[in-house]
């Protein structure tokens, strides 16, 4: 389990690591199209943090700056307002109160619980089997930052089923990632060394165990 300290400063706190790993996933999206269409997904999820940002006449305007900024200024899409320079950004966004509610799989977080109703509401397309993919590839993604021993791939997908209540589906050749793939994209150095040191302390005492027989 990885622990908050040994995680990267968030540039904008108040939205937590559910969203700022969002904004990272939808930088590795290539598809302009697919990556633009993440991003109002994103930034829709942002608003529900805190409903009361919409009593802000340009709320939505404040929710875009965040995003780039979240994204270190990097996130390329077709956006409805200009991307801010870091000049512009001359202070920290203001704190954001949150919305208390229950969260179903804790791994997840409430977010994600909210992007899945997004693309529930969207209408059938190739758009939208594309963010039901990647949603369901975020999912062991995030499961593995939450616990790394017990991720199983059939667990994954039956929490993506319980999540969409069945109303998302993937296709039957859909695969989940492989942890190993995963695990070279979120895990930090140490935990990373960690897991390979015990890897080699269990090919040793394997070793050890078959001269002995």
């Amino acid at each position: 389990m990885n622990y908050n300290t040994q995680r990267k400063k968030l540039s904008v706190p108040e939205y937590g690591r559910n969203i700022q790993g969002l904004v990272d996933y939808a930088l590795t999206i290539e598809d302009r199209e697919t990556r633009t269409a993440f991003a109002h997904i994103v930034v829709s999820a942002m608003a529900q943090v805190n409903p009361s940002v919409k009593e802000s006449s340009n709320y939505k305007h404040k929710l875009w700056d965040h995003l780039f900024i979240m994204s270190d200024y990097k996130l390329d899409v077709d956006a409805p307002y200009p991307m801010p320079t870091i000049e512009q950004v001359e202070s920290k966004p203001k704190p954001l109160s949150y919305k208390s509610s229950v969260i179903r799989f804790r791994p997840y977080g409430k977010l994600i619980e909210n992007m899945i109703d997004k693309v529930i509401e969207m209408p059938e397309g190739e758009e939208k089997q594309t963010l039901i993919e990647m949603i369901a590839q975020h999912l062991k993604k995030a499961y593995l930052q939450w616990n790394v021993s017990s991720c199983d791939d059939d667990m994954i997908l039956q929490h993506f089923e319980q999540l969409s209540h069945g109303q998302l589906k993937l296709h039957e050749d859909f695969k989940l990632h492989s942890t190993k793939r995963l695990l070279g994209t979120y895990q930090n150095p140490k935990s990373k060394n960690h897991f390979q040191q015990n890897q080699n302390k269990k090919k040793q005492n394997n070793k050890q165990k078959k001269q002995i027989q």
